[in-house]
């Protein structure tokens, strides 16, 4: 039998496994990605089965290669689905959040892996310094579909918490994906840090310009009445494209070129169209990247010095978030209740984080022991946050129906957010914040 054909079991058991465990995920109200990353864990089992011929280096490979085009395409769905137009309603206190509750997992990350890596910061060269530098950029990711999710049942997500976590986490997402880039730069540079920053400004400097070009394109594509097919597989072309071109020509991430050119089509009706058929392509590529992580985890070569730089590498991602971003909320007067809900909200973890410390990994800047680690922060986070929420915030009040009249809907999201939130905590892309124009 040609090689080509041995990886079609491995995909069939991928998205069989994957759907039977997302499906028990929902019923226990957490992230489907922990289903799909069970589900690759699982299959990885079958490589310890002497004489079997499932899992080999040419299906390993055959799965890394679809992986990496679904990353590219998660992260051009995500950029499709921001919508900058929150920032300017909700004002100063959800970048002032958002600043800090990068800045601290940054530190936290770095100073973690300073302690047990390094044994200290004795000896420090810069080389390592840029190692342990994106172990604090993995920490900044957010996913916040399950908070929002939270805050929706509570009746708050229109609240000055909710509002704030949205654009935050908006914020986050753009912040992380540049900071991932720039990390990701020094790994390819030498740590030479002017190289990077030149390299970065060249990219966005050409990037953001054309981005407006192809933006006006597609809007006059679409009024000359351009089917719509042809827009969905221009615009996954283009996101290909800028993804190859920032790695190529930049030295920036690919998911980063992938990530803008989305941003820079958000918000138009293109956007929507182009999006959903991103979202279809997610269906296939999705599973397959989060058990491929799960397949190629290893946990045989944790001993007990990994073991304690995880522990406290899953704590420092949990605690960074609640004391960078609930402090960001103090300074802005928000309640000490308040700043604990905002920094408990921003706590969460799932695509996004997995796809940095996958970047690292590939890049050889951080230990592939780290995966299990991760997998922890996603699941203790997504476990936690709705207890904790639900004892800080508080559900809101509603008022009683008059007589005759139906109850009241729950109110919509500021800043016009799309009102189907489960979408968002069960959709195809996780860290998408849906939208209205």
């Amino acid at each position: 039998m040609s090689e080509v054909f041995s990886i079609l079991l491995p995909l069939a058991m991928i998205f069989v496994l994957s759907m039977v465990l997302c499906a028990l995920c929902k019923k226990l109200h957490i992230p489907f990605v922990i289903g799909e990353l069970l589900a690759g864990i699982l299959i990885g089992l079958i490589k310890f089965i002497p004489g079997q011929t499932v899992i080999t280096s040419f299906t390993e490979n055959g799965l890394s290669f679809f992986a990496k085009i679904g990353v590219i395409l998660i992260m051009f769905s995500a950029g499709l689905g921001t919508d900058i137009k929150m920032v300017k309603k909700t004002g100063k206190a959800a970048i002032i959040v958002t600043l800090l509750g990068v800045a601290v997992p940054i530190a936290f990350g770095f100073l973690v892996a300073c302690l047990f890596l390094n044994h200290g910061f004795s000896g420090l060269t810069s080389a390592d310094a840029v190692k342990y530098f994106f172990y604090g950029v993995i920490l900044t990711a957010t996913s916040v579909s399950v908070t929002v999710a939270t805050l929706k049942e509570m009746g708050k997500l229109s609240g000055k918490v909710g509002t704030t976590i949205v654009t935050a986490a908006i914020l986050d997402d753009i912040i992380g994906v540049i900071l991932l880039s720039f990390a990701s730069g020094l790994s390819g540079n030498g740590g030479n840090v002017g190289i990077v920053i030149l390299k970065t400004i060249i990219f966005f400097v050409v990037a953001i310009p054309l981005g407006f070009v192809f933006r006006w394109l597609f809007r006059k594509l679409s009024e000359k009445g351009m089917s719509d097919d042809f827009l969905k597989v221009i615009g996954i072309a283009l996101a290909f494209l800028y993804a190859y071109a920032a790695e190529e020509f930049c030295g920036v991430a690919d998911i980063t070129g992938a990530f803008f050119i989305g941003l820079m089509l958000s918000g138009t009706k293109e956007a929507k169209t182009i999006d959903s058929f991103t979202s279809t392509l997610c269906l296939f590529f999705l599973p397959v990247f989060f058990a491929n992580i799960g397949i190629t985890t290893e946990f045989s070569s944790i001993d007990t010095g990994i073991l304690l730089f995880g522990i406290c590498y899953v704590l420092a991602g949990l605690l960074s978030k609640v004391i960078g971003c609930g402090s960001g909320a103090l300074i802005c007067k928000f309640t000490l209740r308040e700043s604990t809900g905002v920094g408990v909200g921003m706590m969460v973890r799932a695509e996004v984080l997995l796809i940095c410390a996958q970047k690292g990994i590939d890049s050889g800047m951080v230990n592939s022991n780290i995966m299990p680690f991760i997998l922890a922060i996603i699941l203790i986070s997504s476990l936690v946050t709705p207890i904790i929420l639900k004892t800080m915030v508080g559900h809101a009040p509603k008022p009683l129906p008059a007589e005759g009249e139906p109850p009241a809907p729950d109110e919509p999201l500021v800043g016009e957010i799309a009102a189907d939130t489960e979408e968002q905590s069960s959709g195809v892309t996780g860290e998408n914040k849906t939208l209205d124009d």
